[in-house]
């Protein structure tokens, strides 16, 4: 026993110390150690496939617990740790993490060697009880360990004492040896799913490492690429940091082009051999994987164990809990996917051919729709996609309709009407209405149309209407069938209440929309009426926004938009939308970090699929962020977009709401002249068009113009043109339920009142009032510039009178407190060493001298000797830097 010792202590004190952390970790807080999902739990479990960061959070947990004066103890196993050598590494992981070298004597001098390894094991868990303090203890790769001390680790998790918590990472198959402790709640896990990163946790890991170079849209798309894989976002940012343009990486890997996909392929593929790299070039072809699939594209029986061996010993692929399905990550499956197109034309289509039959068989029609046109199969093909795309327009999935349509020839949209109708309800749900339209009349040219179909053509038409901003049209194709509902089970049923909700919104009735919807009965949401329910939520939350009503427009957005990110994706057009309002709650409820992040890369998919009206949010949303964080230029640019982009689409609306938000943004800045040279353009506008739009469209836009002629008299200090203008558009604002703009009405009028000599404070006051109940933040300060002075002063004297709810309507951005500089590294609390000793640690880390301690702690230089000969000792250190850099990488010492 003694000879294994020494001849493996130097091994063991590497096994037991910790891997040094990366440079720019980011300490992920919905996954901090102290986070409740897993704060009460003696074990957690970390498990899931290579490159998912498992060492990251390790260390993460690591620097939080010894920030909180726990000790923690490292191992990182091998496949040559049995119970024996598993049960010496613990031993000294306790004596490093713990500075207590005389731990676990008995156990190592040989006095314990007839006893058996887990009473052994039993004698080590007694002596962690005696401990003073609480104990972390971390295994690192613990799928490493063969099945003795696999065996001694999982009796070590059953019989852990209460001063010591476990946290173990592996690849996969230990979740098996904890399946009790999961059943009943002793043990946490937190798999690939929470592992991955999300898309704030992004933007927030790129900004740390390249500041304001990378902007939230390019790291949206990073994300996107990446799947929030961290080994593709490590992958990615070494590449971006030795890039002369950051940006450039990132179009690169859009493009799957460029050196970082050579280096992929180089770090993911280089190991594997000629045969699993051509099978997994051969699964590429496929979106998902199912081991039964791959048995059938390989023609290959034993494909499921190949697979299963890839998905252990290879970062490729994403897997979800208790699933038998996975998918490579995109990066990955692009490389591939490209030297797939380099096989032949049959192998090809063979492959294709096959997928197109195993799937047909699982029912996924869609699928084997799209791979046996892909074999050359097209009846075939054209039967399937007759068979599911009228189901995929329901299930929200349009942009497959739409791909479709470039394959479908226009003789087998003759034969097949229920394609051309797939076909109309896609291109009606974005900027191609007009090509909706055509669709619809080729499918009315028939005389059998039944009721059903009658009314779903309507529909459509009214839908295209809408997307066209023609409200007017809107109402006209849709009263006719207003009262006359379809069959409540039919899917139909809920396409008529968002219809009727839509139509009370135009007509300026929010509440009367809400009833509407709350009418169908919501029951479980499955995939067939999903994407259906989301659309009654975007009305839903639109009609709160639109009565300025934040807390409850923030509900509604909270649920739907991440069923929508979830279900639909990110990109998808109805998940944009909804992002867009989502953006305009975040910031008027003064989240301005939150409404950037929300519509990072979602910008163009509004420009060709959004409604008028979420273009719009987005945009000035996007507008206003930009004039917050001191980019007035960038604020312009996206206004300038905005009116391009409605003269590209001939929609009227985008103009002038461009040219309305460029008047209020420049009259806050006493631009007088830009300001009247904007609200001309702004006339010119609503000249042209008066004749091409009806009355609806007219007074939906009449409030917000009237507020641009209000701002632009203010600049000119025109109080009582400002005054009339304000009136008028107080009227529209009451008789459309606008309640954002009512708001900001009564504070123009108060500062217009207070201008010209009269009283508008009560009107201010009254303003403050709606905007606290209401939770509208950034309303009253974004109204006028001199309303921010004046409101902190009404805030300040209703705190003096003992009515501090004002002081709410006084603070529109709760901005961060600015770090303090630190002096130097910093002793982290831990039961290693005394509070006198950390203090001593810090100056020695400062290179003071023995002297300068003594005067710094107000202890005698003697005193200060005999405190660094116990840090000395504690640290296995042997002179003042090496004490000072053992400090470092045991985590007792952090450095500035």
């Amino acid at each position: 026993m003694t000879t294994l010792i020494d001849s493996t202590a130097a091994e063991f004190l590497l096994k037991t110390t910790a891997p040094r952390p990366p440079s720019h970790l980011l300490m992920r807080t919905r996954l901090s150690s102290n986070d409740p999902h897993v704060r009460d739990y003696p074990v957690v479990l970390v498990e899931a496939g290579a490159g998912y960061g498992k060492t990251s959070l390790l260390a993460q947990w690591r620097r939080e617990q010894l920030a909180r004066g726990v000790a923690v103890a490292w191992f990182s196993s091998d496949e040559r740790d049995d119970a024996q050598r598993f049960l010496l590494g613990l031993v000294q992981a306790v004596r490093s993490g713990c500075a207590r070298p005389a731990f676990g004597r008995l156990l190592t001098d040989g006095g314990m060697a007839s006893v058996r390894d887990l009473e052994r094991v039993t004698a080590w868990l007694a002596e962690v009880s005696q401990l003073p303090g609480d104990v972390l203890l971390i295994v690192d790769e613990a799928e490493r360990l063969p099945a003795a001390g696999k065996e001694a680790l999982a009796y070590v998790l059953h019989n852990a004492p209460p001063n010591l918590r476990i946290v173990a990472a592996a690849r996969m198959g230990l979740d098996e040896a904890l399946r009790d402790m999961l059943a009943y709640g002793r043990a946490a896990l937190i798999g690939p799913g929470e592992l991955g990163f999300r898309l704030d946790e992004t933007i927030e890991l790129i900004s740390k490492r390249f500041g304001s170079h990378v902007d939230p849209d390019a790291c949206a798309r990073l994300f996107q690429l990446t799947d929030g894989w961290p080994l593709g976002l490590q992958l990615a940012i070494a590449a971006m940091a030795r890039a002369a343009d950051p940006l450039q990486v990132i179009e690169a890997m859009a493009s799957n082009t460029g050196a970082l996909r050579d280096y992929l392929i180089g770090v993911l593929l280089a190991k594997l051999s000629d045969d699993d790299k051509a099978f997994l070039t051969y699964l590429s072809i496929v979106d998902t994987l199912h081991p039964e699939l791959c048995a059938a594209l390989t023609d290959d029986a034993q494909a499921g164990e190949r697979l299963a061996r890839l998905m252990r010993e290879t970062p490729v692929f994403v897997t979800s809990d208790g699933s038998p399905w996975c998918r490579m990550h995109t990066l990955v499956r692009e490389m591939l996917m490209v030297r797939a197109a380099t096989l032949s034309d049959d192998a090809l289509a063979q492959l294709h051919g096959r997928a197109a039959a195993w799937l047909t068989g699982q029912g996924m029609i869609e699928e084997a729709a799209r791979h046996a046109h892909a074999a050359g199969q097209l009846q075939a093909a054209y039967d399937l996609a007759e068979r599911c795309l009228h189901d995929a327009v329901k299930q929200g999935r349009l942009q497959s309709v739409l791909d479709w349509l470039d394959l479908l020839p226009e003789a087998e949209l003759d034969r097949r009407p229920r394609l051309r109708l797939a076909a109309a309800w896609a291109l009606a749900l974005g900027e191609r209405h007009r090509e909706a339209e055509r669709q619809v009349e080729c499918i009315q040219k028939g005389n059998d149309a039944s009721r059903e179909l009658r009314y779903e053509c309507a529909l459509i038409l009214s839908a295209a209407a809408y997307y066209a901003d023609d409200v007017d049209r809107f109402v006209e194709l849709f009263s006719a069938w207003a009262n006359d509902p379809p069959d409540s089970a039919s899917w139909l049923a809920q396409a008529h209440a968002n219809r009727l909700a839509a139509r009370a919104l135009v007509l300026g009735e929010p509440a009367e929309a809400r009833r509407h919807l709350q009418r169908m009965p919501r029951g479980e949401i499955g995939k067939r009426v999903g994407f259906l329910v989301r659309w009654g939520d975007h009305i839903a939350a639109l009609s709160y926004l639109r009565e300025g009503q934040m807390q409850l427009a923030g509900q509604v957005l909270r649920r739907a938009l991440a069923s929508a990110d979830a279900d639909l994706g990110r990109r998808h057009p109805l998940a944009c939308m909804l992002a867009a309002m989502s953006a305009m709650h975040a910031y008027e409820t003064g989240q301005i970090e939150q409404a950037a992040g929300l519509l990072a890369n979602r910008l163009d998919v509004l420009e060709r699929s959004g409604t008028p009206e979420s273009v719009v949010i987005a945009y000035l949303t996007a507008a206003r962020v930009a004039v917050e964080q001191g980019q007035a230029h960038r604020a312009v640019d996206v206004l300038e977009a905005l009116d391009a982009l409605g003269r590209a689409r001939a929609l009227p609306r985008l103009c002038i709401e461009s040219l309305a938000e460029q008047i209020r943004m420049h009259a806050a800045r006493r631009g007088c002249e830009t300001c009247d040279a904007l609200l001309r353009r702004l006339e010119s506008v609503v000249e042209c068009e008066a004749s091409r739009h009806g009355p609806l469209w007219h007074r939906s836009l009449a409030g917000r113009i009237a507020l641009s002629r209000a701002h632009a008299a203010m600049c000119s200090e025109n109080w009582s043109g400002a005054l009339g203008a304000v009136a008028e558009a107080g009227e529209l604002a009451d008789a459309m339920s606008l309640g954002v703009h009512r708001v900001e009405i009564l504070a123009l009028r108060a500062v217009a009142l207070d201008r010209m000599g009269s009283d508008g404070r009560a009107l201010l006051i009254e303003a403050m009032t709606l905007a606290r109940t209401s939770g509208l933040v950034r309303t009253l300060i974004d109204a006028h510039p001199a309303l921010a002075d004046w409101i902190g002063q009404i805030a300040d004297q209703k705190a003096a009178a003992g009515n501090p709810a004002y002081v709410a309507a006084a603070q529109p951005v709760a901005r961060p407190p600015m770090p303090s500089p630190s002096a130097g590294p910093r002793a982290v609390p831990s039961v290693v060493l005394t509070p006198k000793e950390r203090e001593i640690l810090e100056l020695l880390a400062r290179n003071f001298s023995n002297k300068e301690i003594a005067v710094a702690a107000a202890i005698g230089e003697g005193t200060v000797k005999w405190h660094l000969k116990n840090v000395f000792g504690k640290l296995d250190a042997s002179s003042r830097k090496h004490a000072v850099r053992r400090a470092l990488v045991l985590g007792l010492l952090e450095s500035a």
